[in-house]
Formats: structure tokens, C-alpha cells, sequence
């Protein structure tokens, strides 16, 4: 008689347990950021990126160099270091869907009003993007209304985006609307005034052309004549052609086997040359995305406006509100020894720039290279 209550005593508390904690439990569970939120109570929080921090002061700051007064902390950071940082003015928890100051918004000053800069200490590194422009496929093999030059390199970027993080493909039509506006013809892609341009003003590293030679269409019938088979073969040719040396860094090429393409029935020749296509991109994409990776990353100062340094590579690239990049002349991408000074990222802009600031050495000029430092964020 005394089995009965013990174990509807037993599954009730079971049941409270796995269910919710009760207020009156002595010890209480629950998700990590609940944990937080009492610890930043009287803390003003931001969320920048999507990512929560702390404001403090910046103890540099005083020292001058453009400092902002100012810093926002990790909200990890800031509660494994309790007592490390100088906290801003009152206390008051207040909570932004912003992200950084956007074209439109002028940039506060750094004199006397706060800028949204993360401390670069806390920054962690993320591999940047490297800028590529897949032109369409020249294929002379075959006539206008049959070729699949435009369809095939949008296909080869999707077979490289799929494999790598770190390229960007540059719109193929934004390239041309630049070159119309400039006065160049396509034909002139390579010439190294015309590579020159679109390295200073999209900030592209590569370019990368493609020659098709077929496909070419085999096909055969059965003794009856009633079921046809194809098959198709098709090889393409890529160069890598670099825009800041103007050089060819590496030429690729690669051919479907031939008997993978087999198909049989209605509109078998053009579901071989699909085949033959799709067989071809895999291990062109599979070739093409390690040696994209492997490009120099490098950026440029775009433009300058009294403290303000504009710069032609931003969110979409992979760079950070706080990122410190330094300033190398123009020819020294290797010769970290000619480093000019550094500049730190303070706000995104349009569609792939920001801008930055001065917090170390000579003011860059236009066309500056631009690479992160060292220790990045430092």
C-alpha cells in the first residue's frame, strides 16, 4: 500500500525536474544566455553582426591617433575577465539591430563621439575572399544559337562555391556595364590597362577565361533501328590570369570520358552533351577551387577624404569592423619590411567596400596595397 504514493511521488518530481525548473528549487539549470543576462544586467550590451558586446572604455583613447573612446568587448571575453575592463558612461542595458554605420550615416567622429569599433584584441581571424570574374566560355566549335558558354560558367562557379569559402565571383555583367563605361572592349579582358582597372576599382584578383572544343555528338542504332545511342565528348581549357602581375598563373583543362556519356532513347544526343557537360565541370570545379584559394589576397585603398580611407573590399570579402590592415606602396605585396602604416576598419559601405582609419604610421595614398597585419586586429 505504501508502492503506490512513493512512486506517484517519484514521477511527479521526475516530471518537474525534466519539464522546468520551479522557482523555489535550490539549484536551477538552464540555457547559458539566461546566465549572461543577469551578469550584464546593468551593462549596456550592442549587437553588432549579429554578435553581443559589452561597451567599455578604450584606454587608448587619450593617446590620440583617431581612437575611438570607446570599445565594444565579446560578451565572452568581457565575463572571463571580470573587473578587466573600465565600463562606459551609467549603466543601462540597451540592445541595437544595427550592424555598423551605413553609407548614408555619416561616420561619429572619433574626437568626441563613439564609433562602432570592435576592440581589435578579441577579433578573430576568418580567411578573406578572393575577388574572380568567370568570363563566358568561348566556343567556336559550334554555332551561336547552340552554345553553352554562359550556361557552363555559371554551372563551374557553382562547382567552386560549393568546394570553397574563400572566392567571390564578381557578376560577369557588372564587369562589362565597367568596361563600357570606360571605353574598353571585351576583346581587350587581358590587356593589362584593362586588368589594371578592374583590380583598383572592383578589387578582382583573377581572371579566369574558358575555351570549349565540342561537345561533339557519336551516335549509333541498333540493327533494327529502333533505339539510338549517344555519346558526346567535350574538353575545356582554362587560364588564370592574374590582375595585379597581368600574368597567366596557371592554365587547366579537362575531358569527360567519353563511354560515361552513354544515353539511350528520345533526345539521347542532347542528354549525352549534358552528361559530357556536367562530367567535365565536376573535375574542372574539383581542379579550379585550390587554385583560386591560393591566390595573393590583397585590397586597396579606393579613395581618401581628409580622415576617412575608403577602401575596395568590405563585408562580402570577409573583413570585420576592426580589422587592422596594413598599408604596403603599390609592387611591394611581399615586402612586408616597406609596410607604410596601419589602418583599422570602421564601417561597411556599398557593396563590397568600407572604410578606415588611420591609427599608425603615414597617411596611404590612392592604390595603396592593403593586407591584414600580422596579428590580425592588432
Amino acid at each position: 500500500m505504501f508502492r503506490f504514493p512513493i512512486f506517484v511521488l517519484l514521477f511527479f518530481l521526475s516530471l518537474c525536474l525534466s519539464c522546468s525548473t520551479p522557482s523555489w528549487f535550490p539549484i536551477k539549470t538552464g540555457a547559458p544566455h539566461k546566465a549572461k543576462m543577469k551578469e550584464l544586467l546593468n551593462k549596456e550590451v550592442v549587437i553588432i553582426d549579429g554578435e553581443e558586446y559589452v561597451k567599455v572604455t578604450n584606454p587608448e583613447a587619450p593617446k590620440g591617433m583617431g581612437q575611438s573612446p570607446y570599445l565594444y568587448v565579446p560578451v565572452d571575453e568581457y565575463l572571463s575577465k571580470p573587473g578587466a575592463f573600465v565600463l562606459s558612461v551609467s549603466p543601462s542595458v540597451t540592445k541595437s539591430s544595427a550592424t555598423t554605420p551605413s553609407a548614408s550615416e555619416p561616420l561619429p567622429d572619433a574626437g568626441g563621439k563613439e564609433a562602432f569599433v570592435v576592440s581589435g584584441a578579441w577579433s578573430t581571424f576568418r580567411e578573406p575572399k578572393r575577388k574572380v570574374v568567370l568570363t563566358y566560355f568561348d566556343n567556336p566549335s559550334v554555332r551561336p544559337a547552340e552554345s553553352y558558354g554562359d550556361w557552363m560558367a555559371e554551372k563551374l562557379a557553382q562547382s567552386v562555391s560549393s568546394r570553397s569559402q574563400r572566392t567571390l565571383f564578381v557578376d560577369y555583367q557588372r564587369v562589362k556595364a565597367l568596361l563600357e563605361k570606360e571605353g574598353h572592349a571585351l576583346s581587350d579582358l587581358e590587356t593589362p590597362k584593362v586588368l589594371r582597372l578592374l583590380d583598383q576599382a572592383l578589387g578582382i584578383h583573377a581572371v579566369v577565361r574558358g575555351h570549349l572544343s565540342g561537345p561533339y555528338v557519336f551516335t549509333t542504332k541498333t540493327i533494327k533501328d529502333r533505339e539510338e545511342t549517344a555519346k558526346a565528348i567535350l574538353k575545356i581549357e582554362l587560364s588564370i590570369v592574374s590582375t595585379l602581375s597581368g600574368k597567366t598563373v596557371k592554365t587547366l583543362s579537362a575531358t569527360n570520358p567519353i563511354s560515361a556519356s552513354r544515353e539511350k532513347g528520345a533526345y539521347s544526343e542532347e542528354k549525352a552533351k549534358l552528361h559530357a557537360i556536367h562530367l567535365a565541370i565536376s573535375d574542372l570545379g574539383k581542379a579550379l577551387a585550390p587554385e583560386l584559394d591560393n591566390l595573393d589576397w590583397y585590397c586597396r585603398v579606393a579613395d581618401l577624404d581628409d580622415q576617412d580611407i575608403y577602401v575596395n573590399a568590405g563585408r562580402l570579402t570577409g573583413l570585420k569592423i576592426g580589422d587592422v590592415m596594413e598599408v604596403f606602396r603599390p609592387g611591394d605585396l611581399h615586402e612586408r619590411e616597406e609596410q607604410r602604416g596601419k589602418i583599422r576598419i570602421l564601417a561597411f559601405l556599398g557593396i563590397d567596400a568600407s572604410m578606415g582609419r588611420l591609427v599608425e604610421g603615414k597617411k596611404p595614398d590612392v592604390n595603396d596595397l592593403l593586407r591584414f597585419a600580422k596579428s590580425r586586429g592588432t
